[in-house]
């Protein structure tokens, strides 16, 4: 009798488990977009800034947001990366705002640009980009949730 009730408790338990990954599961990717950028540091070399993100939330549930990790292309060269290790909130069809470091390295982005015939004057009308990155949740059994936009800015 009791190896019974243990199966039948494991079983129940195990169903609500997979139950409550497939809910978490089904977490739509938040949004991104640029609020502010300030030049902290800049040489030739290397530019350090810090960029004003705001996040949206689509989902139905806070989204308890301990980092986010991110890399820029741009015209498919790698362009810059940045980390936010300051931990917020973000409610539930709603947004937050936070500062993220960035580091980029535009002379070496444009130079192979160019090498790679970036610089006629008929190809630089628009220059397409892709921001991959990942955003890491405090709490839940998703622990990240990975992120892709892509897009073309218009230089004319």
């Amino acid at each position: 009798m009791n190896t019974r009730f243990a199966l039948l408790a494991s079983l129940c338990l195990g169903n609500g488990l997979l139950a409550g990954c497939a809910s978490y599961a089904h977490l739509e990717t938040p949004r991104l977009s640029i609020i502010n950028v300030a030049v902290q540091k800049s040489d030739l070399f290397e530019q350090r800034l810090l960029v004003r993100l705001r996040v949206q939330n689509p989902n139905d549930r806070d989204l308890p947001i301990k980092g986010i990790s991110y890399r820029l292309e741009l015209a498919g060269e790698d362009f810059a990366q940045g980390v936010s290790g300051s931990p917020f909130n973000v409610p539930a069809f709603g947004e937050a705002e936070f500062d993220m470091s960035v580091t980029a390295n535009m002379a070496t982005a444009l130079l192979r640009m160019l090498a790679r015939g970036g610089g006629s004057d008929n190809s630089m009308e628009s220059l397409d980009y892709r921001m991959i990155g990942k955003v890491s949740l405090s709490s839940g059994l998703l622990r990240s949730i990975p992120f892709e936009e892509k897009g073309s800015i218009k230089l004319h």
